[in-house]
């Protein structure tokens, strides 16, 4: 087998070219592939050494016996099986490299975004071509409102990257919230700077989003520069995401005005926190609560995700009605009037187990109560051991999310592992109210919750 230097050193040249191979690696492929096409043909094959000239493309193979005795080996008469033993060998190195290429290439951009071509489908799946590799585009990273051709350019985030065989596997997502997040980079220079943080992003592809922002420099204002002069900013990424809504938020760190935030564009008129449980009861005027649900119960369901609480909705009347009956139960209790019942509710008693929990010390706080009446509280809680009065109908959203050390995840955190949906829940009862639910959520079982 004659060998020519100069031409071996132009296709190395070529491979290393096309392939996006570094020269050094496609030279130590091909000393490799020698090495395992002549070790038939030594006495020692782990004393075989072979080396080809960066310079001029000569090949050297010497091997050393088992004397220690080194000698020139012949690649001249090559046989036919060792060469296509050659030719295999080289063949897989060349794409070995090319694949730790790629991954170290790619890896390198995860939860960046990319741009391709609609090469083929596979089933429900995608193939998308990047120009230096091949994607896949898998259906549930799919927005549902969203279908291609092939051929149709395609825009998405590079969310995983991993070696599969002699291939990388390059994982694209337009589903996730990193995608909105990377698009708000993009279109506003605030967010690449940093000069505007996204604290917190949650999603319903092609539906709604909602994100929270919060400005680290006083002149500029968070939600203005998202938005952009006349809308100029946001509709860039609402034309990217086809039309998707977007709820941009003001962060706060305080609970209750973040809660507050992430409702709009419902208006709250109070909020009830119980931290230990991380619910919140959240009051809306009577004309407010279809637009606190959102449409298909999107609002809240996005805004107890974004908030890291579970959020229970109750209006006005129901709050004001569930009052009545705990103030009704009070003043059951000898020695308590309408204005002292009044003062244990605003002080944050709204049963009786509170008031049995907490004891006289607790009660005889709160202005009004004195020694005789706490002792005829307990008296009286002690004897009538009733569970705490309920608001029914209650519209619920899980959002809280715990650790595995049971500590929660607080807003802005996200859990080491993504957490699975969680869908909105509603209580329903026979009245009006319950058919507007119905209306919005379809059937669902009847429940009840309690203050926070």
């Amino acid at each position: 087998m004659e060998i020519n230097g100069t031409e071996l050193i132009r296709f190395i040249e070529m491979i290393a070219r096309d392939k996006g191979i570094d020269k050094d690696i496609v030279f130590k492929s091909l000393e490799d592939a020698m090495i395992v096409a002549l070790r038939k043909r030594v006495e020692n094959p782990d004393g075989l050494e072979v080396k080809v000239d960066r310079l001029n493309g000569n090949i050297t193979a010497k091997e050393t016996d088992f004397d220690g005795v080194t000698r020139d080996v012949k690649i001249e008469e090559l046989g036919r099986i060792a060469a296509q033993t050659f030719k295999q060998i080289f063949v897989q190195k060349n794409r070995e490299a090319e694949r730790d290429n790629l991954f170290d290439k790619y890896s390198g951009h995860r939860r960046e975004i990319r741009s391709g071509t609609i090469q083929r489908m596979e089933g429900p799946n995608y193939v998308v071509n990047l120009g230096d590799a091949e994607a896949f585009f898998p259906r549930k990273e799919q927005v549902p409102t969203e279908s291609y051709n092939v051929g149709d350019r395609v825009r998405g985030l590079v969310l995983d990257v991993k070696k599969q065989g002699q291939k990388v596997k390059i994982i694209l997502s337009r589903t996730h919230p990193d995608f909105v997040k990377k698009l708000f980079e993009l279109e506003v220079p605030e967010v690449g700077e940093r000069i505007i943080e996204i604290k917190a992003i949650v999603r319903e592809p092609g539906y709604r989003s909602k994100v929270a922002v919060v400005s680290y420099d006083s002149k500029v204002d968070a939600v203005g520069a998202c938005v952009g002069v006349r809308g100029s900013r946001i509709k860039g990424i609402i034309d990217e995401l086809n039309n998707e809504k977007i709820d941009i938020i003001r962060w706060n760190e305080s609970a209750e005005v973040l809660i507050t935030n992430a409702l709009k564009p419902a208006r709250v008129d109070s909020i009830t926190l119980d931290y230990d449980t991380r619910r919140a009861r959240v009051v809306v005027p009577d004309d407010q609560l279809s637009l606190s649900i959102g449409k298909r119960g999107q609002n809240v369901r996005l805004a107890a995700r974004l908030c890291k609480w579970d959020i229970d909705i109750v209006t006005v009347s129901q709050e004001k009605d569930w009052k009545q009956r705990t103030l009704a139960k009070f003043r059951m209790i000898e020695g308590i009037d309408e204005m002292l019942a009044e003062s244990l509710f605003n002080s944050g008693f709204d049963s009786f187990a509170d008031m049995s929990a907490a004891g006289p010390e607790a009660l005889m706080k709160v202005p009004g109560v004195s020694l005789d009446i706490a002792a005829n509280i307990i008296k009286h809680v002690s004897a009538h051991p009733d569970p705490a009065e309920t608001i029914n109908d209650v519209v619920h959203a899980d959002g809280a999310q715990r650790r595995a050390d049971n500590s929660f995840v607080e807003p802005g955190q996200e859990l080491e592992e993504e957490p699975s949906e969680d869908g909105t829940t509603v209580s329903v009862a026979g009245d009006d109210t319950a058919i507007l639910r119905e209306k919005i959520f379809g059937k669902t079982s009847g429940s009840s919750g309690a203050r926070g």
